[in-house]
């Protein structure tokens, strides 16, 4: 394994050069967070679609249990139980909106990663950098478990767990643990954990903060222990189900699903779940006793427990819903955690927005209101109270307004309609939309996909490196 930890040391010296303004050391909390055994177990693999352009390279890295999607290329990374996606790239001859400016797209966007130490993160969607349309690249860079790297190119920056960045050109940055960034481009910053930021220039400023004391017990993260607390606890609780269905090389469909539904070959599905038309479920998605109506969508690392979604409901990267109810057109934003209990339903009404990383975890009965934004920390009336609004109401906001622990400037009105347009585009991009004949989206296109495993050197000073790889029509 000689070439594994050569290869770990030149990606943390990287990142910390870039990091050397923060005095961040990523080193304390990276080493021995995977150990290098794990590194060679697992086999990685990808993905082949007549709908996505393929163009796989991979050169002087390990994959161990990653995924792979459309135009990608790996070099000098460590990328473990990672999904890289590309079904969202720009294509060539698109026309890419920016402010006042239709750019058209040269050549097919590739996603480049380099230099960087990905664990169990998502890569997804495509550049929104102007000045990168055809590289979406993460380069010289650390992500740990569950973060989501969300069209935003990123450079000389770690992430912790559970964090996202989203839309958002990311250069030499710390982002904590549960933090959410979407604002556009940021640099030489440390975000602190729990922060929820949504920017848009000279638009609106969405800014809320957890109270470190309650975040860590849902997730904690420090030198020297891989992250802890009621977050990793419940995926851990899961994990052997995934075990199954990355073991075996066929395996059959749990349920019977519509023709033109989704249901990845990599999901877990347990008995009495329902799914209807225009759904779409992605890998590693995990689905227990549920039903997911008509254009409803689970995607990469969500959980659906106990929970009934009537339909047109976003389950946006790595949210968890369990013990719930939920509306038409209600948005779950990443990471966000939903918990009810048995006995303690919690209920949300349609056309709500829940904002990324948001936790409501209660332990007596609680309803949203149809129509509501909720954001932070909820686990019982008061809190929601506190932490919530009618979209209607959010929408007449001009200026500055606080509420709480949440601080917003400028115009309420765009940023409920910049939300609810995305959600629109979200649905559409999934295939709800489908007529049977037009508006096809990823749950139609992702039908039929042949899975392929690539593996690394068995022993020797490359053990757990693999090979130079090309994969190309």
């Amino acid at each position: 394994m000689k070439e594994l930890g050569k290869l770990f040391d030149r990606i943390i010296q990287r990142v910390n050069i870039n990091l050397r303004e923060l005095e961040f050391d990523a080193h304390p909390l990276i080493n021995k967070l995977v150990p290098k055994d794990q590194m060679t177990k697992f086999y990685a693999f990808y993905g082949i679609t007549p709908h996505h352009p393929l163009n796989l390279v991979f050169k002087h890295a390990n994959l161990s249990g990653s995924y792979f999607l459309g135009k990608v290329r790996v070099t000098n990374s460590l990328l473990y139980k990672s999904d890289i996606r590309g079904d969202e790239l720009k294509k060539n001859g698109d026309l890419f909106q920016y402010q006042d400016f239709n750019i058209p797209v040269d050549r097919d966007e590739e996603i480049d990663i380099e230099d960087c130490f990905l664990i169990k993160t998502l890569v997804h969607n495509y550049s929104h950098d102007p000045e990168t349309l055809e590289t979406f690249f993460i380069q010289n860079s650390v992500s740990t478990h569950y973060a989501n790297i969300h069209g935003s190119p990123t450079d000389g920056s770690f992430l912790g767990p559970f964090s996202t960045v989203d839309l958002t050109t990311v250069q030499d940055c710390v982002i904590g643990a549960f933090s959410y960034v979407q604002a556009g481009e940021v640099s030489h910053l440390n975000v602190e954990p729990g922060t929820v930021w949504v920017r848009k220039q000279d638009d609106f400023n969405f800014m809320y903060r957890y109270p470190l004391g309650d975040l860590n017990n849902y997730i904690y993260f420090a030198a020297g222990s891989p992250p802890q607390g009621v977050f990793m606890d419940f995926v851990e609780d899961r994990k052997e189900a995934f075990q199954r269905v990355f073991s075996v090389v066929n395996i059959d469909s749990p349920v019977n699903i519509p023709s033109s539904t989704s249901l990845d070959r990599f999901a877990v599905i347990k008995p009495k779940t329902k799914i209807g038309e225009n759904v779409l479920v992605a890998q590693r998605a995990f689905l227990q006793n549920s039903t997911l109506g008509k254009g409803a969508n689970a995607q990469e690392n969500c959980y659906i427990i106990n929970s009934h979604l009537q339909g047109n409901n976003v389950t946006a990267h790595g949210a968890k819903i369990i013990e719930a109810d939920m509306g038409t057109n209600v948005f779950v934003g990443f990471n966000s955690f939903l918990r009810g209990r048995p006995d303690a339903r919690l209920s949300i009404g349609k056309d709500s927005i829940v904002m990324p990383h948001t936790i409501i975890d209660v332990r007596r009965s609680l309803s949203v209101p149809a129509g509501h934004l909720v954001w932070g920390l909820v686990r019982n009336q008061e809190e929601l109270t506190a932490n919530s609004m009618s979209l209607s109401e959010f929408a007449k906001i001009k200026s500055r307004f606080c509420k709480g622990s949440m601080l917003f400037e400028g115009s309420g009105n765009s940023f409920v309609t910049a939300f609810q347009e995305r959600i629109h585009h979200i649905l559409e991009a999934n295939g709800a939309f489908y007529d049977g004949k037009s508006k096809r989206g990823h749950a139609q296109r992702n039908q039929n996909i042949s899975f392929n495993t690539i593996q690394p050197y068995p022993e020797g000073d490359k053990e757990g490196m693999y090979p130079t790889i090309i994969i190309q029509p």
